[in-house]
């Protein structure tokens, strides 16, 4: 190969690259110097970021997802890509080894101090945690448990000019039986233990009800607390300042829903860019696709941050300044050609190599997991592989193979929430079942239903004697829009088929729905099953 055909060759490999990452579904940047909201149509609930030169970086809510605390990297504000996650494991692993819905990771902040970047969340049964790092796309460290204790939420530390570090907490009523109380109190100068009680800074009583998720920031020789009150769907943002770290401070309404139908903009971070500009980003609840990110403009020309256009949110504006005008999205489809799980992907509880492994051939393997045969719905199943939808209105189309070796062995793709449903195929003694298995209020407790769709063949049989198993290839689709899913089969990509009746997506335990695949069993006598997942494509 000559120098100019490699040149070429590394060229195509770029613009393939750069086009891979920019998504066919959702795309916030407009390519005429604006975008439109939200500039994540994910479930990123309760986002934060923080600024470092001219890179910005965001983390969220993971709650009882592993692996937990998603890291995010743009140059804009509006482009983003996930770059890692800083926690590979809840602790502790008895608890979270199981799914412990809502529970875990909530709220966290990111903030850069002295070259070391932190991220900081309260898990409200266990405590104050913290994982650091000096690589942000890469291993963070073992969190530490900075304050033990139950209650505590919504956590954000401050590092003053004169090195000092305080931090600010919120509530949780379900815990600490009072909410809509913020107080703050020194930390070690490393951030790792306190070393004073904490002091009540407000309180939002009635008229500032729900109070919560407060950032804590320095500006123009204030102390500012910028938080949410008033509720997820019907709330408003904050603004409190005082000269104290300890206030008293006092407060001002700085965005609402006002005359449009972003309602309850809710809590996320301020950040006042390298080139001199002011935004907010912040969560909007969408029901079942959970807590979505959206981007406001910041005017401090009254001394107070008015966010969006005079206090109500936007949906289109002109983007920040930036060193950068590439296009990119966080990934969504996955060809599994690699070593490692793409970045998009979570488990619902503590990974197990058992859950599964990448596998010869590029695809990723998940083995038949043992629900037990009192298992009534998939709520308990820890080995889920989920991640978040990609916008309001896609496809997902995943080339499997399923091999079973036990009667009872199944495995497919499911749209997981407190509702679910699931596309999948069952053996049945030498053949497949292909059924839809769903359950509504599986966070009650209550029974999930199979309907039988089809009867299939194996594609291919074992010759051996030592366990052998039947085998099916299929392509199973998920068409998803305005919150309705429905499911299809081929058994040749080219003719789909109708797997039953449209399914109305619901959220999760603080958490929107989340798509991806399964494989279960109810009591393992011996061999474990398993399914070959070739690819998952997401398209317009």
């Amino acid at each position: 190969m000559n120098y100019k055909t490699l040149i070429f060759a590394l060229l195509i490999a770029t613009c393939f690259t750069a086009n891979a990452q920019r998504s066919q579904v959702w795309c916030p940047d407009n390519g005429d110097g604006t975008f439109t909201n939200p500039v994540l149509y994910a479930d990123y609930s309760d986002p934060d970021v923080c600024v470092v030169g001219d890179d910005y970086y965001l983390t969220a809510s993971s709650f009882n997802c592993i692996p937990g605390l998603p890291v995010l990297h743009s140059k804009d504000l509006v482009n983003w890509q996930i770059i890692g996650h800083a926690l590979q494991e809840l602790q502790p692993a008895e608890l979270f080894d199981r799914p412990q819905h809502g529970n875990g990771v909530w709220a966290p902040s990111i903030r850069h101090h002295d070259g070391t970047f932190y991220i900081y969340w309260g898990d409200p049964d266990h405590g104050v945690f913290m994982v650091k790092t000096t690589d942000p796309a890469g291993k963070w460290e073992a969190p530490v448990c900075v304050i033990p204790g139950k209650g505590m939420i919504d956590t954000c530390p401050l590092w003053d000019d004169d090195g000092r570090c305080y931090l600010v907490n919120g509530w949780a009523g379900s815990r600490a039986g009072f909410n809509s109380v913020l107080t703050v109190r020194e930390l070690s100068s490393d951030g790792t233990k306190p070393i004073s009680n904490p002091v009540i800074v407000f309180d939002g009583g009635q008229e500032n009800h729900t109070a919560e998720g407060p950032k804590f920031y320095k500006r123009d020789g204030y102390y500012w607390i910028m938080c949410p009150a008033g509720g997820v769907e019907t709330g408003w943002q904050l603004a409190m300042r005082a000269k104290s770290p300890y206030g008293p401070y006092e407060w001002k309404r700085v965005m609402w829903q006002g005359t449009t139908d972003i309602n309850g903009p809710h809590q996320g971070g301020w950040v006042h860019t390298p080139f001199g500009e002011d935004w907010f980003l912040h969560f909007n609840d969408k029901g079942a696709y959970g807590r979505v990110v959206y981007l406001q403009p910041v005017n401090w020309s009254s001394g107070w941050p008015i966010m969006g256009k005079k206090g109500e949110p936007v949906i289109t504006c002109k983007k920040p300044k930036s060193s950068s005008t590439t296009i990119i999205n966080p990934v969504e489809s996955d060809e599994f050609d690699g070593l490692l799980l793409g970045k998009q992907w979570q488990w619902h509880a503590n990974y197990k190599q058992t859950y599964g492994m990448a596998a010869p051939g590029g695809v990723y393997r998940m083995y038949t997991h043992d629900l037990g045969t009192d298992a009534v719905s998939l709520w308990e199943a820890p080995n889920l592989l989920l991640q978040k939808p990609a916008g309001p209105a896609f496809t997902a189309t995943a080339k499997v193979r399923f091999a079973s070796k036990e009667d009872g062995q199944y495995g497919g793709i499911v749209m997981m929430g407190m509702d679910y449903s699931a596309l999948v195929v069952l053996r049945q003694g030498e053949q497949f079942i292909l059924q839809r298995h769903t359950c509504h209020d599986a966070d009650k407790g209550k029974a999930e239903t199979q309907v039988t769709i089809a009867t299939l063949q194996p594609t291919e049989r074992d010759k051996g004697e030592y366990a052998p198993a039947i085998y099916i290839d299929l392509f199973l689709r998920m068409n998803i829009s305005n919150g309705t899913c429905q499911f299809e089969y081929s058994l040749d990509n080219k003719r789909f088929h109708p797997a039953g009746d449209p399914f109305a997506m619901r959220k999760g335990k603080w958490i929107g729905a989340k798509l991806g695949f399964l494989a279960e069993c109810k009591g393992l006598r011996k061999n474990r099953g398993w399914l070959d997942i070739d690819y998952i494509r997401i398209s317009k």
